[in-house]
């Protein structure tokens, strides 16, 4: 009953009230990520990355997948990140 009256006396909370806060929330390793992605050499292996894609998506039958280039960007980006990260930890 008191909570009744307390939605009586504030009203419901807005949902986009609440979307917004949501939104403001930035999960810290997105960022880093971000961050690291516009490295040297996260911007070449993500280069060679869209070029194999572009390459395979224009064939029509290939056996060739894009999985060295992903593992070899994700690996760079993911070692960029993982040192920055630890380096503040100390």
């Amino acid at each position: 009953m008191v909570f009744e009256e307390k939605m009586i006396m504030n009203g419901e909370p807005d949902e986009e009230e609440e979307e917004e806060e949501e939104e403001d929330l930035v999960d810290p390793i997105e960022a880093l990520r971000q961050k690291c992605e516009e490295a040297e050499h996260c911007v070449h292996t993500r280069g060679r990355l869209e070029e194999c894609e572009s390459r395979v998506g224009s064939r029509s039958a290939t056996e060739e997948d894009c999985t060295e280039e992903l593992f070899d960007f994700l690996h760079a980006r993911d070692h960029c990140v993982s040192h920055k990260l630890f380096h503040s930890v100390k």
